[in-house]
């Protein structure tokens, strides 16, 4: 693979990018890494790129590089406060597509006022590491076919899983399940990160909406959550979905950062 060499932002060495394999690239000047950049598919075929390094000029090197090397179109994410970032993606020719609220939710059920909320006839709560495998692959296989019939999976959380190729469900033990009779109906994903739990994905099958089985599931995550001592829990939301929205802020979820997707076709 050929180097992109260009011009140090010392003024002293050379800074060459070097494509390492078919997803990294690493800047190098005088025998020391000073940036890299990474690139992703995304399950649903959009292909995300992310550049580390501490100064612009390196960014630059390393963006133009990957920018040669890749087909456009090319996607990234930065934090909405992250203005360095964002204005550096931006002389690379990004623009903004969307933005994505990050929210703090209460666990509290005096905050949340799920403590009183009864489930929906016929429907009972799988809690997480007890649903059965392929029901609940079949189901995230329907919701996500649905989503991407009406909003589009772009709208969903820009999270990144490591994932077999072909599948959409990592980790069974993540999801806790809303069971109508025998079928599975609805599902959310809760990953237990080191700060606080973040709710990943939450979605019920088009002809069990307006049944009040998201409330249901997030009143189970949440009490089971603030029982175990945990005050909060994160979620992102895209800002044209108004019904997340609502369903989120209508519990107490404050907003707490956004992240904007941004794009360069």
């Amino acid at each position: 693979m050929n180097p992109l060499h260009s011009a140090s932002h010392t003024g002293n060495h050379e800074v060459v990018v070097t494509r390492v394999s078919d997803t990294q690239w690493h800047a190098v000047e005088d025998d020391r890494v000073v940036g890299s950049g990474d690139a992703s598919r995304r399950p649903d075929g959009r292909l995300f790129i992310s550049v580390d390094a501490w100064h612009g000029a390196v960014f630059d090197h390393i963006a133009d590089a990957m920018l040669a090397d890749l087909p456009a179109p090319l996607h990234t994410v930065v934090d909405e406060a992250d203005h360095d970032s964002r204005s550096a993606w931006e002389r690379a020719g990004f623009t903004t597509v969307r933005r994505e609220w990050g929210h703090l939710v209460p666990t509290d059920p005096r905050v949340t006022r799920l403590g009183s909320v009864r489930l929906p006839s016929g429907v009972t709560i799988v809690p997480a590491g007890e649903a059965e495998e392929d029901p609940l692959r079949a189901l995230d296989r329907v919701v996500r076919d649905e989503v991407e019939a009406a909003a589009g999976w772009r709208t969903m959380p820009a999270e990144v899983l490591p994932r077999p190729a072909g599948t959409t469900l990592v980790d069974p033990s993540r999801y806790v399940v809303a069971r109508h009779f025998d079928q599975y109906v609805g599902l959310v994903r809760v990953t237990p990160l080191p700060r606080r739990p973040r709710i990943g994905l939450i979605a019920v099958r088009a002809d069990s909406h307006r049944r009040g089985i998201a409330r249901a599931l997030l009143a189970h995550v949440l009490g089971s959550l603030h029982r175990s001592g945990t005050a909060s829990a994160w979620a992102e939301v895209d800002e044209s979905n108004a019904a997340a929205t609502a369903l989120f802020e209508g519990i107490g979820a404050r907003r707490a950062g956004s992240t904007l997707e941004l794009v360069r076709r």
